[in-house]
C-alpha cells in the first residue's frame, strides 16, 4: 500500500525546499517496506522541524529536547504477529528534518541518505526493534540497519527517468506530401524497441499531423503507454473517451501557433478543466496538466484533480545566456518539487534536445521527459532507434544517482 507522507516542512525558503525531495522519500520508503516484506501495509511519515519533534518528544518520552525520528508502532509486538494486526497498519514515523541535516553534515552525508537510515530506523520501531533493550539488540538493530541501507541505496535498485517519445513530426512529414508516408504508427513501434517507455500524440482540433486514425491504430498497436495530449475540447475529448489511452495531457491550442507555445492557464479556466478531468477520472484515465513552472498553476492543477503535472521547459531550451538558462532551471526545480510536494507525479518537456537534456534529466523529482522534435530531427540522419538509443543514453547519464 502507498506510504503517507504528511510534509510539516514547508515553512522553508524554496531552496531549503529543493533539498528535500519529497518523491525520494516515498521511494526509499517504499523500498524499506519491500526489503522487509511489509508492502501490504499502512505507514504514516511526517517531515517536520525541531520545534514540533520536540514537543512530541517532551509529551511522550518527557524528553524536553529534539531528536531525530520518533516510531508510534500501530500495536505492540507487531514484529511477532503482524496478522493479527486488526487492519493493515503499522504506525507513524515522524523525522525532524532539521536534525536530519545537521547530522547529514556531521557525518559527511547527503540528506537523502541520512534520512533513509531514519526511515528505516522508524520502520524497525515500528516492527518491535529497540536498541534501548540491551546491547545486544542494539548492535542487532545496528546490523540490520546497514543491511537495509546497503539494499536500498545499491546502485541497481535506483530507478531511471524515463523517456516518452513523440512522434507527431513523423506525421507532419507524411501530411505535407498528403499520402501515407511515413507513418507515425510505425515509427511509433521502431521508439518502443529501442527503449522508449511511452508514446505521446496531439490531436489537434484542425488534424494538421496527427489524424484520427493514427489515434486508433497506436491504441491497439503500442505495448508501452500511450499518451494523448490534447486541448479541453469537446469533439476531442469525446474521441478520447473512445480511444481510452493510458493517459491524457491536457495542453493550449492556438491555430496560428507552429507548436505549442506555454503552459496551460489553468487558474482562469478551473471550472472548465475540473469538469473534463473529472470526465476522464470517471473512465479511469489519468490526467496531467502542461503547466509553466509556477506555483499557482501547479496548485490550480491539484485542485482541479489532476494526478500529474508536465513541466513546460521550454525557456529554459530557449535561454540565450548562461545566467538566463541557470534560472530558468531554477525555476523548472522549484516547480517539480512545488508539485511532488502537493502529491502530483512530475513530468517535462518542450524543447528538450540532445545538448539541454541533460541537466533536466538530473532532476530527481521528474518521471519522466516528453522529447518529439529533437529525436524526430536526429532521425533524419541516424534512423529512429539510433536517435532514441542516444537520447536514451544522455538521460541515464544524468541521472547518476536518485538520492
Amino acid at each position: 500500500m502507498p506510504v503517507a507522507i504528511a510534509n510539516h516542512y514547508t515553512d522553508r525558503s524554496a531552496e531549503d525546499r529543493c533539498k528535500l525531495s519529497i518523491r525520494s522519500v516515498r521511494i526509499i520508503a517504499e523500498k524499506v517496506q519491500r526489503h522487509l516484506g511489509v508492502s501490504d501495509y499502512n505507514v504514516n511519515i511526517v517531515l517536520t522541524d525541531d520545534d514540533e519533534i520536540r514537543q512530541l518528544n517532551a509529551t511522550y518520552r518527557h524528553r524536553d529536547s529534539p531528536t531525530n525520528v520518533l516510531s508510534f508502532p500501530f500495536a505492540e509486538g507487531a514484529e511477532q504477529n503482524l496478522q493479527a494486526l486488526p487492519v493493515r497498519e503499522l504506525g507513524d514515523i515522524i523525522i525532524s528534518v532539521d536534525t536530519a541535516e545537521k547530522e547529514s553534515n556531521m557525518y559527511n552525508q547527503q540528506l537523502m541518505y541520512r534520512l533513509g537510515w531514519l526511515i528505516i530506523h522508524g520502520f524497525l520501531h515500528l516492527l518491535g526493534h529497540d536498541h534501548e533493550r540491551s546491547s545486544e539488540a542494539a548492535r542487532e538493530m545496528e546490523i540490520f540497519e546497514q543491511h537495509l541501507l546497503t539494499q536500498v541505496f545499491s546502485k541497481r535498485s535506483r530507478q531511471m527517468i524515463q523517456l516518452a517519445i513523440n512522434v507527431d513530426h513523423v506525421a507532419t512529414i507524411r501530411q505535407a506530401r498528403g499520402g501515407s508516408e511515413p507513418d507515425p504508427v510505425f515509427a511509433a513501434s521502431l521508439c518502443e524497441q529501442a527503449g522508449a517507455s511511452g508514446i505521446v500524440v496531439h490531436l489537434r482540433e484542425d488534424r494538421r499531423h496527427i489524424q484520427d486514425r493514427d489515434v486508433y491504430l497506436l491504441r491497439k498497436t503500442i505495448k508501452t503507454r500511450l499518451n494523448l495530449e490534447m486541448a479541453a475540447n469537446k469533439e476531442i475529448v469525446d474521441i478520447a473517451l473512445d480511444v481510452g489511452p493510458d493517459m491524457i495531457t491536457l495542453v493550449p491550442e492556438k491555430r496560428q501557433e507552429l507548436t505549442t507555445e506555454g503552459g496551460l492557464d489553468v487558474i482562469s479556466q478551473k471550472k472548465k478543466l475540473a469538469k473534463t478531468v473529472k470526465k476522464f477520472d470517471k473512465a479511469g484515465i489519468p490526467v496531467s496538466i502542461f503547466v509553466d513552472p509556477d506555483a499557482d498553476q501547479i496548485q490550480a492543477s491539484h485542485d482541479i484533480g489532476a494526478r500529474f503535472v508536465e513541466i513546460h521547459t521550454g525557456r529554459y531550451c530557449d535561454a540565450t545566456s548562461e545566467d538566463q538558462r541557470d534560472a530558468e532551471f531554477d525555476l523548472v526545480a522549484a516547480a517539480a518539487e512545488e508539485a511532488s510536494q502537493r502529491g502530483l507525479m512530475v513530468n517535462g518537456g518542450h524543447g528538450l534536445n540532445y545538448y539541454n537534456t541533460g541537466r533536466i534529466a538530473s532532476l530527481e523529482t521528474l518521471e519522466e521527459l516528453s522529447i518529439g522534435h529533437a529525436i524526430i530531427s536526429r532521425a533524419v540522419f541516424t534512423g529512429i532507434e539510433q536517435a532514441v538509443k542516444d537520447m536514451l543514453q544522455i538521460i541515464h547519464t544524468s541521472r547518476q544517482h536518485l538520492f
